[in-house]
């Protein structure tokens, strides 16, 4: 994809409520492109102007709404207009998620660790707008307690509350261990969490108290939900992390307990905790950005009660105000009083989410998608032009009902496309191709031949791996008696339903393709 875009939007085009409209619409365009991460960028195509995600879609309004609010700031002559702007940016964020996913508040979480954490929260400055409340389909999670507009502080958390690598620097343990060269800030920064987790002394005992007893990720999956998983990319994702936490662990103990047993005691330091502890950063860890420019993980206390969601109220919380010293969250879009507020983790496929967080998303995850690795070792003329062209050997499909363009009318991304015609072509005839800019590639359509061998190309690698998958019959089977196992097996197969899903409109995208070909 290749786009000019024009960063500069007069005001003075602005006269009417047709213009308003006209305008907005142009700005929203440009906010969208500035706000695209890597996967939605790959699945663009030429006539495709958004919206593109919902992240995406709130992202670029709450860019155009704070440059129009700092606008007004400036130049008050101008507010009448601007104003009118900001109230439909407002409108727009507002309806978003309207009739898409709601989940209905059971009722107010009632749980002394919990009263006890938002109790010490209140006490140590933590300034918040929410509560904590069950809902149905989502369990915990953090519910308004007034009406949130754009821009409000939803939840502000003083610097000295974030537990980071500060904290553990400043022990006892790392006075005593700091001569241990293969220890880095990270891994003394888990092992102090590990003790103070346990500490009833511990300054954030609130905190620590009030985190559930298992995370239950990925990565504490048992061996029926591993086998569950099996034939499907991800379970050598969660075999591979495990096994790099468990050599990390081997490697520290229990030579740690014997050298220094007050500090690391044995009944402390198992693998089980071990694995608990890293679980716990890896859900609830966040990289915050420091006044001196440093990069820090931190657990963040009271905003682990906010849950991840596919049209967040807050997608920025990262940077600390070098004037305040206080981390904001503050609303991209609007909350109402008793509703549940989403925090964006960021955007995240439905395998990174299982292994890391524990849970998937049940709607259409735009950034859940499955891989394809193009191997064309023996076809080294063909891998130099797709080289030459920038399209690459790595590419991905995902669910082909997310797609809106109508150059590419069923659902498969151009660049997969383009590189699997070149893959498939005569040496002969790439040396008859005519020259290409690089986008222009992707919309190319070749011989019949040529077009009908590159999607059967493709239905060749995605028909195996849906196969594997089982039928939907057969997992539909699994997911009634998963009702009556564990959690781990329940997580499983609605994780494989939701890769055959995908994999199953790919392949139906191709008989479609070759139908209209023939």
């Amino acid at each position: 994809m290749k786009r000019g875009l024009n960063l500069e939007f007069p005001l003075s085009t602005v006269m009417v409520d047709a213009c308003e409209s006209q305008f907005l619409n142009d700005v929203l365009k440009c906010a969208r492109i500035l706000h695209l991460n890597e996967t939605e960028i790959y699945f663009i195509e030429e006539d495709d102007e958004g919206p593109y995600s919902p992240r995406n879609e709130i992202e670029a309004f709450g860019l155009i709404h704070s440059t129009l609010c700092k606008f007004m700031e400036a130049e008050p002559e101008g507010t009448g207009i601007i104003r009118s702007l900001i109230d439909r940016v407002e409108n727009c964020l507002e309806s978003l998620s309207a009739d898409k996913i709601f989940f209905r508040k059971v009722d107010t979480f009632q749980c002394d660790p919990i009263a006890r954490l938002l109790k010490w929260a209140s006490e140590k400055g933590i300034k918040s707008k929410l509560n904590v409340a069950v809902f149905e389909g989502c369990g915990m999670g953090g519910v308004a307690i007034e009406d949130i507009a754009v821009g409000d502080h939803v939840l502000n958390i003083p610097e000295q509350l974030l537990i980071c690598e500060d904290m553990a620097m400043k022990s006892d343990m790392f006075t005593a261990i700091k001569e241990l060269g293969h220890l880095n800030r990270e891994t003394m920064t888990l092992l102090w969490s590990m003790k103070e987790r346990y500490d009833p002394d511990s300054e954030f005992a609130p905190y620590f108290s009030s985190l559930p007893d298992s995370f239950n990720t990925g990565l504490s999956f048992g061996l029926d939900a591993l086998k569950t998983l099996d034939d499907t990319l991800i379970l050598d994702e969660i075999l591979q992390a495990k096994e790099h936490l468990r050599l990390q662990y081997d490697s520290l103990f229990p030579m740690l307990s014997y050298q220094y047993p007050h500090l690391f005691p044995e009944d402390l330091y198992t693998w089980d905790r071990f694995l608990s502890a890293c679980e716990l950063w890896y859900s609830n860890g966040v990289k915050v950005i420091f006044p001196d420019g440093t990069i820090k993980t931190c657990l963040v206390p009271v905003a682990g009660v906010l849950n991840h969601g596919l049209y967040p109220h807050i997608t920025h919380y990262s940077r600390i105000d070098s004037n305040s010293h206080i981390l904001s969250l503050r609303a991209s879009r609007p909350c109402r009083a008793g509703q549940q507020c989403f925090l964006s983790y960021g955007p995240l496929s439905n395998s990174h989410l299982l292994t890391f967080y524990g849970f998937i998303l049940d709607g259409d995850n735009p950034y859940d998608t499955i891989p394809i690795e193009l191997d064309l070792s023996g076809n080294l003329y063909q891998q130099a032009l797709i080289e030459k062209y920038e399209i690459g050997l790595s590419h991905m499909v995902r669910g082909s009902w997310l797609s809106k363009s109508k150059l590419s009318p069923y659902g498969l991304p151009s660049r997969l496309l383009a590189a699997l015609r070149i893959a498939i072509m005569p040496e002969d005839e790439l040396n008859a191709m005519p020259l290409f800019q690089a986008h222009s590639l992707f919309f190319w359509q070749t011989s019949l031949e040529n077009e009908t061998k590159a999607i059967e190309a493709l239905l060749s690698i995605l028909s195996p791996m849906l196969e594997s998958l089982g039928t939907s019959s057969s997992l539909l089977e699994d997911e009634s008696t998963s009702l009556m196992e564990s959690w781990d097996v329940s997580l499983a197969i609605r994780f494989k339903q939701g890769q055959r899903r995908i994999l199953q409109s790919a392949c139906e995208s191709c008989s479609m393709w070759l139908k209209s070909l023939s």
